[in-house]
């Protein structure tokens, strides 16, 4: 991997960027002036952004050793300084629970909160040395609440979550400022992507629900059904990821999109009966 060197721009890496919120994060810091470093997990996503002038090291948070690497080519192109970091790359495993087997899920942690954690603590003690920086996590509103056929990815958003606000405790006096960013639907390649992790993981032709896997979950998952009701463009994310990352005074949560702010607000006033007969029928 070849990084550009030099120059004294703020620094940013973030992953996830062979599309959707990461791809746009990307560009947008980039516009702004920032030096981006976008991850991505295959070499011929990290060799396209490259075309586009974006420096673009290999993670793949399955992979221990391509954090490590990554993270050293990075240090060694900004001589050891990094502003911020975006942890955004994730992938999702449709099913119901009683049918999810475990290495399924052992699989969706490694990449949705171990690998994450696995970054984070290697960039943690860069920035307490310098005496700044931002770490912002990209959860969802599935964080806050859960929906049915979701719950191995509900379960890794719910860990970020709980994961992320202990360290925003923790590195109180630091410099090191730690941000939630919480999108509801916005349009990204999730639901494509999780079609072989679905294949792969769930025998739903055995299961007790075999019926409403076929009528409810494969159309949702294999229809070309346009946009989600209140869904907005990854744009809508990179706005705030701005704010996290430059504002003098950036909040420790930022909800983005219509359902988000909705959820929020039912979660903290209803009652848990009711708010489960909401999300069921959602």
């Amino acid at each position: 991997m070849t990084l550009n060197t030099g120059g004294t721009r703020r620094t940013i890496l973030i992953t996830g960027c062979s599309s959707g919120i990461g791809y746009d994060a990307a560009h947008g810091l980039a516009a702004r002036g920032w030096r981006v470093f976008a991850a991505c997990r295959k070499p011929q996503d990290c060799a396209r952004l490259q075309s586009q002038g974006l420096d673009s090291p290999l993670i793949d948070y399955a992979d221990e050793a391509s954090i490590e690497s990554a993270l050293a080519d990075v240090m060694a192109a900004t001589d050891g300084r990094l502003d911020a970091l975006f942890n955004n790359g994730a992938h999702a495993c449709p099913g119901l629970v009683e049918d999810l087997p475990t290495d399924a899920l052992r699989e969706i942690f490694q990449t949705n909160l171990f690998g994450w954690h696995e970054l984070t603590r290697r960039v943690i003690p860069v920035m307490r040395a310098q005496g700044h920086g931002r770490i912002v996590q990209c959860s969802s509103v599935l964080g806050l609440v859960t929906l049915p056929w979701r719950g191995a990815y509900n379960a890794t958003k719910f860990a970020v979550e709980g994961l992320t606000d202990t360290m925003r405790i923790e590195l109180r006096g630091t410099g090191i400022r730690v941000c939630l960013i919480e999108p509801g639907p916005v349009t990204s390649c999730i639901r494509r992507n999780s079609i072989p992790h679905f294949e792969r993981w769930i025998d739903w032709g055995n299961s007790a629900r075999e019926t409403d896997y076929r009528t409810l979950l494969q159309h949702r998952l294999y229809a070309e059904s346009g946009p989600d009701r209140f869904e907005l463009p990854p744009s809508a994310v990179t706005a705030k990821l701005v704010h996290a990352v430059e504002s003098r005074r950036p909040h420790a949560r930022y909800y983005v999109t219509v359902p988000t702010h909705v959820m929020g607000v039912a979660r903290r006033l209803l009652p848990t009966r009711a708010l489960d007969w909401i999300l069921s029928r959602a």
